[in-house]
Protein backbone atom coordinates (compact mmCIF):
# COMPACT_ATOMS: atom_id res chain seq x y z
CA UNK A 1 0.00 0.00 0.00
CA UNK A 2 1.37 3.25 -0.78
CA UNK A 3 0.09 5.24 2.38
CA UNK A 4 1.54 4.35 5.68
CA UNK A 5 -0.81 3.35 8.54
CA UNK A 6 -1.55 6.59 10.47
CA UNK A 7 -2.77 6.15 14.34
CA UNK A 8 -6.29 6.85 14.84
CA UNK A 9 -7.23 7.27 18.77
CA UNK A 10 -10.67 7.65 20.11
CA UNK A 11 -11.99 9.15 17.22
CA UNK A 12 -8.99 11.20 17.19
CA UNK A 13 -5.79 11.40 14.49
CA UNK A 14 -3.01 14.21 15.60
CA UNK A 15 -1.68 16.00 12.57
CA UNK A 16 1.96 16.49 11.91
CA UNK A 17 2.53 20.24 11.42
CA UNK A 18 5.44 21.48 9.00
CA UNK A 19 6.51 24.79 7.95
CA UNK A 20 4.13 25.82 4.91
CA UNK A 21 4.13 28.60 1.96
CA UNK A 22 1.17 29.35 0.01
CA UNK A 23 1.87 28.79 -3.78
CA UNK A 24 0.06 31.99 -5.75
CA UNK A 25 0.31 30.22 -9.52
CA UNK A 26 -3.52 29.05 -9.71
CA UNK A 27 -6.77 30.24 -8.16
CA UNK A 28 -9.03 28.59 -5.35
CA UNK A 29 -9.11 25.38 -4.64
CA UNK A 30 -12.46 22.78 -5.59
CA UNK A 31 -13.98 20.00 -3.78
CA UNK A 32 -16.59 17.40 -4.78
CA UNK A 33 -18.30 14.70 -3.09
CA UNK A 34 -20.65 11.72 -3.03
CA UNK A 35 -22.09 9.73 -0.49
CA UNK A 36 -22.95 6.19 0.86
CA UNK A 37 -26.83 7.12 0.61
CA UNK A 38 -26.20 9.27 -2.45
CA UNK A 39 -27.58 12.78 -0.97
CA UNK A 40 -24.15 13.64 -2.90
CA UNK A 41 -23.43 12.73 -6.49
CA UNK A 42 -20.31 14.42 -7.82
CA UNK A 43 -21.66 17.56 -5.99
CA UNK A 44 -19.82 20.73 -4.97
CA UNK A 45 -19.00 20.89 -0.84
CA UNK A 46 -16.52 23.21 0.70
CA UNK A 47 -13.22 23.34 -0.71
CA UNK A 48 -10.37 22.80 1.73
CA UNK A 49 -8.91 25.96 2.55
CA UNK A 50 -5.17 27.10 2.94
CA UNK A 51 -3.55 26.47 6.26
CA UNK A 52 -4.78 25.37 9.31
CA UNK A 53 -8.76 25.04 9.78
CA UNK A 54 -10.62 25.17 12.55
CA UNK A 55 -12.05 21.56 12.99
CA UNK A 56 -13.97 22.24 16.07
CA UNK A 57 -15.17 18.88 17.57
CA UNK A 58 -14.46 16.98 14.48
CA UNK A 59 -12.43 14.19 14.57
CA UNK A 60 -8.80 14.79 12.47
CA UNK A 61 -6.82 13.23 10.30
CA UNK A 62 -3.40 14.10 8.58
CA UNK A 63 -2.23 12.86 4.91
CA UNK A 64 0.74 14.22 3.20
CA UNK A 65 1.72 13.67 -0.36
CA UNK A 66 5.25 14.37 -2.35
CA UNK A 67 4.13 16.62 -5.11
CA UNK A 68 7.79 17.42 -6.14
CA UNK A 69 9.21 15.72 -9.20
CA UNK A 70 10.71 13.26 -6.41
CA UNK A 71 7.06 11.81 -5.95
CA UNK A 72 6.34 11.55 -9.67
CA UNK A 73 4.85 7.66 -10.01
CA UNK A 74 2.94 6.21 -12.47
CA UNK A 75 1.24 8.03 -15.56
CA UNK A 76 -2.72 7.10 -15.58
CA UNK A 77 -4.18 5.88 -18.54
CA UNK A 78 -7.99 6.06 -17.44
CA UNK A 79 -10.97 4.43 -15.68
CA UNK A 80 -13.93 2.83 -16.70
CA UNK A 81 -15.45 -0.82 -17.23
CA UNK A 82 -16.29 -3.78 -18.98
CA UNK A 83 -18.27 -3.01 -22.30
CA UNK A 84 -20.04 -6.87 -22.21
CA UNK A 85 -22.78 -7.61 -25.08
CA UNK A 86 -25.07 -7.07 -21.88
CA UNK A 87 -23.59 -3.61 -22.28
CA UNK A 88 -24.35 -3.68 -25.78
CA UNK A 89 -27.95 -4.72 -25.55
CA UNK A 90 -28.85 -2.35 -22.49
CA UNK A 91 -27.61 0.47 -24.32
CA UNK A 92 -29.21 -0.13 -27.74
CA UNK A 93 -32.24 -0.50 -26.05
CA UNK A 94 -32.08 3.52 -24.86
CA UNK A 95 -33.76 5.95 -27.48
CA UNK A 96 -31.37 7.61 -29.46
CA UNK A 97 -31.38 10.85 -27.28
CA UNK A 98 -31.39 8.94 -24.04
CA UNK A 99 -28.30 6.90 -25.60
CA UNK A 100 -26.34 10.07 -27.21
CA UNK A 101 -26.86 11.40 -23.38
CA UNK A 102 -25.09 8.52 -21.97
CA UNK A 103 -22.26 8.28 -23.98
CA UNK A 104 -21.72 11.55 -23.63
CA UNK A 105 -21.93 11.46 -19.98
CA UNK A 106 -20.09 8.50 -19.44
CA UNK A 107 -17.10 9.41 -21.97
CA UNK A 108 -16.86 13.18 -21.21
CA UNK A 109 -16.12 15.84 -18.61
CA UNK A 110 -20.06 16.37 -18.75
CA UNK A 111 -19.73 13.58 -16.59
CA UNK A 112 -17.51 10.33 -15.53
CA UNK A 113 -14.94 10.87 -17.93
CA UNK A 114 -13.87 7.32 -18.58
CA UNK A 115 -11.34 7.03 -21.08
CA UNK A 116 -10.00 2.66 -20.69
CA UNK A 117 -12.39 0.43 -21.56
CA UNK A 118 -12.43 -3.66 -21.52
CA UNK A 119 -14.57 -5.08 -24.02
CA UNK A 120 -15.47 -8.71 -24.29
CA UNK A 121 -14.06 -10.87 -27.44
CA UNK A 122 -17.39 -12.97 -28.12
CA UNK A 123 -19.34 -14.46 -25.06
CA UNK A 124 -19.14 -13.92 -21.17
CA UNK A 125 -21.09 -14.37 -18.36
CA UNK A 126 -22.46 -10.96 -19.31
CA UNK A 127 -24.19 -12.10 -22.70
CA UNK A 128 -27.61 -13.31 -23.72
CA UNK A 129 -27.55 -17.20 -24.18
CA UNK A 130 -26.67 -19.40 -26.22
CA UNK A 131 -22.88 -18.70 -25.77
CA UNK A 132 -20.67 -18.43 -28.83
CA UNK A 133 -17.37 -17.08 -29.96
CA UNK A 134 -15.84 -15.98 -33.48
CA UNK A 135 -15.13 -19.48 -34.89
CA UNK A 136 -17.86 -21.86 -33.53
CA UNK A 137 -18.54 -23.49 -36.71
CA UNK A 138 -21.18 -25.85 -35.67
CA UNK A 139 -18.45 -27.13 -33.38
CA UNK A 140 -16.57 -28.76 -35.89
CA UNK A 141 -12.73 -28.54 -36.40
CA UNK A 142 -11.91 -25.81 -38.45
CA UNK A 143 -8.34 -25.25 -38.89
CA UNK A 144 -7.91 -23.01 -41.76
CA UNK A 145 -10.79 -20.71 -39.57
CA UNK A 146 -12.78 -20.12 -43.13
CA UNK A 147 -15.63 -20.45 -40.43
CA UNK A 148 -14.36 -17.23 -38.54
CA UNK A 149 -17.51 -14.46 -38.34
CA UNK A 150 -18.01 -11.88 -35.86
CA UNK A 151 -21.67 -12.60 -35.89
CA UNK A 152 -24.38 -9.87 -35.12
CA UNK A 153 -23.25 -9.76 -31.43
CA UNK A 154 -19.86 -9.11 -32.53
CA UNK A 155 -20.72 -7.29 -35.05
CA UNK A 156 -22.77 -5.23 -32.56
CA UNK A 157 -20.23 -4.97 -29.81
CA UNK A 158 -17.89 -2.94 -32.39
CA UNK A 159 -20.15 -1.01 -33.55
CA UNK A 160 -20.84 0.67 -29.90
CA UNK A 161 -17.29 0.64 -29.71
CA UNK A 162 -16.45 3.02 -32.78
CA UNK A 163 -19.40 4.88 -31.46
CA UNK A 164 -17.28 5.14 -28.27
CA UNK A 165 -14.19 6.16 -30.16
CA UNK A 166 -16.48 8.56 -31.91
CA UNK A 167 -17.37 10.72 -28.76
CA UNK A 168 -13.75 9.85 -27.30
CA UNK A 169 -10.97 9.42 -29.46
CA UNK A 170 -8.35 8.63 -27.04
CA UNK A 171 -9.86 6.34 -25.06
CA UNK A 172 -8.34 3.05 -24.87
CA UNK A 173 -9.65 0.19 -25.47
CA UNK A 174 -8.74 -3.47 -24.59
CA UNK A 175 -10.05 -6.89 -25.61
CA UNK A 176 -10.27 -10.09 -23.45
CA UNK A 177 -12.07 -13.72 -24.26
CA UNK A 178 -13.54 -16.32 -21.93
CA UNK A 179 -12.70 -19.01 -23.81
CA UNK A 180 -10.86 -20.46 -27.47
CA UNK A 181 -14.06 -22.09 -29.40
CA UNK A 182 -15.33 -25.71 -28.20
CA UNK A 183 -13.53 -27.55 -31.23
CA UNK A 184 -9.93 -25.98 -29.87
CA UNK A 185 -10.24 -26.93 -26.40
CA UNK A 186 -9.52 -30.87 -25.17
CA UNK A 187 -13.07 -31.59 -23.91
CA UNK A 188 -14.57 -30.22 -27.44
CA UNK A 189 -17.08 -27.99 -25.46
CA UNK A 190 -17.45 -24.52 -24.82
CA UNK A 191 -19.37 -25.03 -21.71
CA UNK A 192 -21.03 -27.25 -19.42
CA UNK A 193 -18.08 -29.59 -18.42
CA UNK A 194 -15.21 -28.07 -16.71
CA UNK A 195 -12.89 -31.41 -17.42
CA UNK A 196 -10.19 -30.80 -20.03
CA UNK A 197 -10.83 -27.56 -20.45
CA UNK A 198 -7.92 -26.23 -21.73
CA UNK A 199 -6.57 -25.52 -25.32
CA UNK A 200 -5.40 -28.50 -27.30
CA UNK A 201 -1.59 -28.00 -28.32
CA UNK A 202 -2.23 -29.21 -31.83
CA UNK A 203 -4.45 -25.49 -32.07
CA UNK A 204 -2.19 -23.20 -30.79
CA UNK A 205 -1.21 -21.68 -34.05
CA UNK A 206 -5.08 -21.13 -34.99
CA UNK A 207 -5.56 -19.84 -31.21
CA UNK A 208 -3.28 -17.01 -32.20
CA UNK A 209 -4.41 -16.58 -35.60
CA UNK A 210 -8.29 -16.27 -34.21
CA UNK A 211 -6.82 -12.88 -32.23
CA UNK A 212 -5.13 -11.62 -35.74
CA UNK A 213 -8.50 -12.58 -37.48
CA UNK A 214 -11.03 -10.36 -34.51
CA UNK A 215 -8.33 -7.52 -34.75
CA UNK A 216 -8.03 -7.27 -37.93
CA UNK A 217 -12.18 -7.52 -38.23
CA UNK A 218 -13.04 -4.87 -36.11
CA UNK A 219 -10.12 -2.65 -37.20
CA UNK A 220 -12.07 -3.23 -40.75
CA UNK A 221 -15.44 -1.84 -38.99
CA UNK A 222 -13.67 1.36 -37.53
CA UNK A 223 -12.07 -0.04 -34.24
CA UNK A 224 -8.59 0.17 -32.97
CA UNK A 225 -8.15 -2.41 -30.06
CA UNK A 226 -5.16 -0.82 -28.23
CA UNK A 227 -4.38 -4.12 -25.95
CA UNK A 228 -5.78 -8.07 -25.68
CA UNK A 229 -5.41 -10.40 -22.33
CA UNK A 230 -5.33 -14.22 -24.02
CA UNK A 231 -7.70 -14.96 -21.71
CA UNK A 232 -10.13 -13.78 -19.32
CA UNK A 233 -8.97 -15.67 -15.68
CA UNK A 234 -6.60 -18.22 -16.61
CA UNK A 235 -6.94 -19.92 -13.20
CA UNK A 236 -10.56 -19.98 -13.28
CA UNK A 237 -12.38 -23.73 -14.59
CA UNK A 238 -16.16 -23.87 -14.18
CA UNK A 239 -18.64 -26.22 -15.70
CA UNK A 240 -22.10 -25.45 -15.97
CA UNK A 241 -23.65 -22.41 -18.36
CA UNK A 242 -20.36 -20.65 -16.95
CA UNK A 243 -17.68 -19.93 -20.11
CA UNK A 244 -14.21 -20.31 -18.73
CA UNK A 245 -10.74 -22.12 -20.12
CA UNK A 246 -7.74 -23.50 -17.91
CA UNK A 247 -4.74 -21.69 -19.39
CA UNK A 248 -1.72 -22.63 -16.90
CA UNK A 249 0.94 -20.19 -16.23
CA UNK A 250 3.84 -22.44 -18.33
CA UNK A 251 1.58 -22.82 -21.42
CA UNK A 252 0.15 -19.10 -21.72
CA UNK A 253 4.00 -18.02 -21.35
CA UNK A 254 4.36 -21.07 -24.40
CA UNK A 255 1.96 -19.87 -26.28
CA UNK A 256 2.42 -15.96 -26.28
CA UNK A 257 5.86 -16.40 -26.92
CA UNK A 258 5.70 -18.86 -29.32
CA UNK A 259 2.58 -17.75 -30.76
CA UNK A 260 0.21 -15.10 -30.51
CA UNK A 261 3.46 -12.40 -30.22
CA UNK A 262 4.69 -13.67 -33.20
CA UNK A 263 1.39 -13.26 -34.80
CA UNK A 264 0.47 -10.22 -34.23
CA UNK A 265 3.50 -8.61 -35.38
CA UNK A 266 3.50 -10.55 -38.35
CA UNK A 267 0.26 -9.26 -39.60
CA UNK A 268 2.14 -5.49 -38.86
CA UNK A 269 -0.18 -5.21 -35.74
CA UNK A 270 1.37 -3.32 -32.89
CA UNK A 271 -1.86 -4.21 -30.32
CA UNK A 272 -0.28 -4.77 -26.43
CA UNK A 273 -0.50 -7.84 -24.37
CA UNK A 274 -1.20 -7.71 -20.50
CA UNK A 275 -0.78 -10.68 -19.12
CA UNK A 276 -3.16 -12.91 -16.69
CA UNK A 277 -5.88 -11.01 -16.34
CA UNK A 278 -7.18 -12.69 -12.85
CA UNK A 279 -6.36 -12.57 -9.22
CA UNK A 280 -3.83 -11.10 -7.06
CA UNK A 281 -2.97 -14.40 -4.88
CA UNK A 282 -0.90 -15.46 -7.59
CA UNK A 283 1.33 -13.12 -8.73
CA UNK A 284 4.44 -16.00 -9.89
CA UNK A 285 1.71 -16.55 -13.06
CA UNK A 286 2.45 -13.06 -14.81
CA UNK A 287 5.70 -13.34 -13.40
CA UNK A 288 5.88 -16.31 -15.66
CA UNK A 289 4.84 -15.33 -19.05
CA UNK A 290 6.88 -11.96 -18.72
CA UNK A 291 9.89 -14.02 -17.84
CA UNK A 292 9.56 -15.93 -21.07
CA UNK A 293 7.82 -13.60 -23.23
CA UNK A 294 8.63 -10.42 -22.16
CA UNK A 295 9.36 -9.07 -25.97
CA UNK A 296 5.75 -9.12 -26.40
CA UNK A 297 4.55 -8.45 -23.10
CA UNK A 298 3.50 -4.13 -22.34
CA UNK A 299 1.23 -4.89 -18.57
CA UNK A 300 -0.08 -6.90 -16.09
CA UNK A 301 -3.84 -7.51 -15.62
CA UNK A 302 -5.34 -8.15 -12.09
CA UNK A 303 -8.60 -8.82 -10.68
CA UNK A 304 -10.15 -8.08 -7.27
CA UNK A 305 -11.37 -11.36 -5.79
CA UNK A 306 -8.57 -12.64 -3.83
CA UNK A 307 -9.68 -14.04 -0.77
CA UNK A 308 -7.34 -12.24 0.92
CA UNK A 309 -7.03 -9.12 -1.53
CA UNK A 310 -3.63 -7.19 -0.58
CA UNK A 311 -2.76 -4.57 -3.31
CA UNK A 312 0.56 -4.11 -2.32
CA UNK A 313 1.11 -7.21 -4.08
CA UNK A 314 1.48 -4.63 -7.10
CA UNK A 315 3.88 -2.65 -5.50
CA UNK A 316 6.19 -5.61 -5.11
CA UNK A 317 5.71 -6.83 -8.56
CA UNK A 318 6.41 -3.34 -10.02
CA UNK A 319 9.69 -3.47 -8.08
CA UNK A 320 10.79 -6.96 -9.81
CA UNK A 321 9.11 -5.76 -13.31
CA UNK A 322 9.51 -1.81 -13.44
CA UNK A 323 9.67 -1.57 -16.81
CA UNK A 324 5.63 -3.13 -17.18
CA UNK A 325 2.65 -1.36 -16.73
CA UNK A 326 0.29 -2.89 -14.56
CA UNK A 327 -3.85 -2.01 -14.50
CA UNK A 328 -7.12 -3.63 -12.18
CA UNK A 329 -9.17 -4.51 -15.08
CA UNK A 330 -11.90 -6.30 -13.43
CA UNK A 331 -13.68 -6.21 -9.62
CA UNK A 332 -17.74 -6.63 -10.03
CA UNK A 333 -20.50 -4.35 -8.52
CA UNK A 334 -23.65 -5.02 -7.02
CA UNK A 335 -26.60 -4.07 -4.69
CA UNK A 336 -24.79 -7.07 -2.21
CA UNK A 337 -21.07 -5.29 -2.70
CA UNK A 338 -20.38 -2.11 -0.28
CA UNK A 339 -21.03 1.11 -1.42
CA UNK A 340 -17.08 1.70 -1.71
CA UNK A 341 -16.78 -1.56 -3.61
CA UNK A 342 -15.49 0.64 -7.09
CA UNK A 343 -13.11 3.28 -4.78
CA UNK A 344 -11.51 0.66 -2.56
CA UNK A 345 -10.71 -1.10 -5.73
CA UNK A 346 -9.48 1.65 -7.66
CA UNK A 347 -7.67 3.76 -4.88
CA UNK A 348 -5.82 0.73 -3.50
CA UNK A 349 -4.21 -0.33 -7.18
CA UNK A 350 -3.39 2.93 -7.71
CA UNK A 351 -1.51 3.59 -4.23
CA UNK A 352 0.41 0.21 -5.72
CA UNK A 353 1.21 1.59 -9.26
CA UNK A 354 -1.80 0.32 -11.40
CA UNK A 355 -1.86 3.04 -14.44
CA UNK A 356 -5.95 2.49 -14.47
CA UNK A 357 -9.02 0.76 -13.18
CA UNK A 358 -11.97 -0.94 -14.30
CA UNK A 359 -15.68 -2.18 -12.51
CA UNK A 360 -17.66 -5.01 -14.20
CA UNK A 361 -19.32 -4.25 -15.83
CA UNK A 362 -20.01 -0.91 -17.49
CA UNK A 363 -24.31 -1.66 -18.12
CA UNK A 364 -26.95 -4.26 -17.58
CA UNK A 365 -31.25 -3.99 -17.00
CA UNK A 366 -32.79 -2.55 -14.48
CA UNK A 367 -33.00 -4.90 -10.97
CA UNK A 368 -35.69 -7.71 -12.10
CA UNK A 369 -38.24 -9.08 -9.61
CA UNK A 370 -36.23 -12.05 -9.31
CA UNK A 371 -33.25 -10.06 -7.99
CA UNK A 372 -31.00 -10.60 -10.94
CA UNK A 373 -29.72 -7.98 -13.94
CA UNK A 374 -27.93 -9.26 -17.30
CA UNK A 375 -28.54 -10.17 -19.89
CA UNK A 376 -26.39 -12.76 -18.69
CA UNK A 377 -25.63 -16.74 -19.82
CA UNK A 378 -26.78 -19.22 -17.21
CA UNK A 379 -24.58 -19.88 -14.41
CA UNK A 380 -22.95 -16.96 -15.20
CA UNK A 381 -23.36 -13.77 -12.60
CA UNK A 382 -27.02 -13.48 -12.57
CA UNK A 383 -26.54 -10.60 -9.73
CA UNK A 384 -23.67 -8.09 -11.38
CA UNK A 385 -25.15 -4.84 -11.82
CA UNK A 386 -23.66 -2.27 -14.11
CA UNK A 387 -22.18 1.27 -12.97
CA UNK A 388 -25.18 1.94 -14.76
CA UNK A 389 -28.65 0.35 -15.56
CA UNK A 390 -31.19 0.66 -18.57
CA UNK A 391 -35.40 0.45 -17.68
CA UNK A 392 -36.05 -1.79 -21.09
CA UNK A 393 -39.66 -0.61 -21.01
CA UNK A 394 -39.26 3.30 -20.16
CA UNK A 395 -35.81 3.54 -22.25
CA UNK A 396 -34.09 5.44 -19.73
CA UNK A 397 -30.82 4.82 -17.36
CA UNK A 398 -29.80 5.39 -14.10
CA UNK A 399 -26.58 5.65 -12.58
CA UNK A 400 -25.38 3.42 -9.65
CA UNK A 401 -23.09 4.18 -6.35
CA UNK A 402 -20.02 2.39 -8.02
CA UNK A 403 -20.50 4.61 -10.68
CA UNK A 404 -20.30 7.91 -8.62
CA UNK A 405 -17.70 6.25 -6.32
CA UNK A 406 -15.48 5.50 -9.04
CA UNK A 407 -16.53 8.99 -10.80
CA UNK A 408 -14.32 10.62 -8.21
CA UNK A 409 -11.48 9.53 -9.73
CA UNK A 410 -11.62 9.48 -13.39
CA UNK A 411 -13.22 12.77 -13.53
CA UNK A 412 -10.67 14.44 -11.77
CA UNK A 413 -7.99 12.29 -12.57
CA UNK A 414 -7.55 12.74 -16.14
CA UNK A 415 -5.64 10.52 -19.03
CA UNK A 416 -2.33 11.48 -18.61
CA UNK A 417 -1.76 12.45 -15.13
CA UNK A 418 0.67 11.18 -12.64
CA UNK A 419 -0.06 9.20 -9.35
CA UNK A 420 2.14 11.48 -6.79
CA UNK A 421 3.51 9.26 -2.97
CA UNK A 422 2.19 9.88 -0.47
CA UNK A 423 1.13 8.67 3.33
CA UNK A 424 -1.05 8.66 6.00
CA UNK A 425 -3.76 6.33 4.82
CA UNK A 426 -5.32 3.34 6.70
CA UNK A 427 -7.93 0.96 7.60
CA UNK A 428 -8.76 -0.54 10.23
CA UNK A 429 -10.81 -4.27 10.59
CA UNK A 430 -13.90 -4.02 8.64
CA UNK A 431 -12.48 -1.04 6.30
CA UNK A 432 -13.28 1.65 8.51
CA UNK A 433 -11.03 4.33 7.83
CA UNK A 434 -9.60 6.98 5.23
CA UNK A 435 -7.94 5.87 2.06
CA UNK A 436 -6.49 8.63 -0.72
CA UNK A 437 -4.39 8.99 -3.46
CA UNK A 438 -3.18 12.12 -5.53
CA UNK A 439 -1.89 13.15 -8.87
CA UNK A 440 -0.08 16.24 -10.60
CA UNK A 441 -2.40 16.51 -13.73
CA UNK A 442 -1.31 17.95 -17.05
CA UNK A 443 -2.67 21.04 -16.54
CA UNK A 444 -0.66 21.51 -13.54
CA UNK A 445 -3.34 20.90 -10.88
CA UNK A 446 -3.15 18.24 -8.13
CA UNK A 447 -5.88 16.07 -7.44
CA UNK A 448 -6.42 14.30 -3.96
CA UNK A 449 -8.95 11.48 -3.31
CA UNK A 450 -9.98 10.68 -0.33
CA UNK A 451 -12.21 7.39 0.85
CA UNK A 452 -13.83 8.17 4.48
CA UNK A 453 -15.33 4.86 5.74
CA UNK A 454 -15.77 6.22 8.98
CA UNK A 455 -20.02 6.99 9.99
CA UNK A 456 -18.59 10.45 11.33
CA UNK A 457 -17.09 13.58 9.59
CA UNK A 458 -13.76 13.50 9.62
CA UNK A 459 -11.05 17.22 9.62
CA UNK A 460 -8.50 16.77 7.31
CA UNK A 461 -5.25 18.19 6.87
CA UNK A 462 -3.17 17.79 3.89
CA UNK A 463 0.84 18.42 4.00
CA UNK A 464 2.48 18.76 0.64
CA UNK A 465 6.34 18.41 -0.02
CA UNK A 466 6.42 21.40 -1.94
CA UNK A 467 5.41 23.36 1.56
CA UNK A 468 1.57 23.81 1.37
CA UNK A 469 -0.99 23.00 4.27
CA UNK A 470 -5.21 21.78 3.02
CA UNK A 471 -7.40 21.89 5.44
CA UNK A 472 -10.74 20.76 5.44
CA UNK A 473 -13.98 18.26 5.98
CA UNK A 474 -14.17 15.21 4.44
CA UNK A 475 -18.40 13.94 5.05
CA UNK A 476 -18.93 10.74 6.76
CA UNK A 477 -19.17 7.62 4.37
CA UNK A 478 -17.90 9.60 1.60
CA UNK A 479 -15.63 9.85 -1.24
CA UNK A 480 -14.62 13.41 -1.71
CA UNK A 481 -12.25 14.64 -4.40
CA UNK A 482 -10.12 18.00 -3.59
CA UNK A 483 -8.52 19.84 -6.69
CA UNK A 484 -5.68 22.10 -5.88
CA UNK A 485 -4.15 25.04 -7.60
Amino acid sequence: MLFSAFAFLLGRALATPSALSARADQAAAQAYASTSDLKYKLGAVDPPISGTGNPGDASTWSLSIDDTESGYKQKISGFGGSVTDATVTVINALSSDQRSQLLKELLTSDGANLSLLRHTIAASDLSGPPAYTYDDNSNNADPSLSGFNLGDRGTAMANLLKEIKGVRSDVTIFGSPWSAPGWMKRNRVLTGNADNNSLDTQYYSQYAQLFVKYLQAYAELGVTVDAITIQNEPLNTQGNGHITMLQEADEAAKVTHDFIGPALRGAGLDTQIWAYDHNTDTPSYPQTVIDAASEYVQATAWHCYASNLDWTILTDFHNKNPGKSQYMTECWTSPTTPWYQSSKNTVGPLQNWAEGSLMWTLGTWTEASDGTFGPYIPGGCSTCRGLFVVDGAAKTFEYTVDYYMLAQFSKYIPKGAVILSGSGSHSYDGYSGVQSVASKNPDGTRTVVIENTFDNDIYLTLNTTSGEKWSGNLLANSVTTWVLP
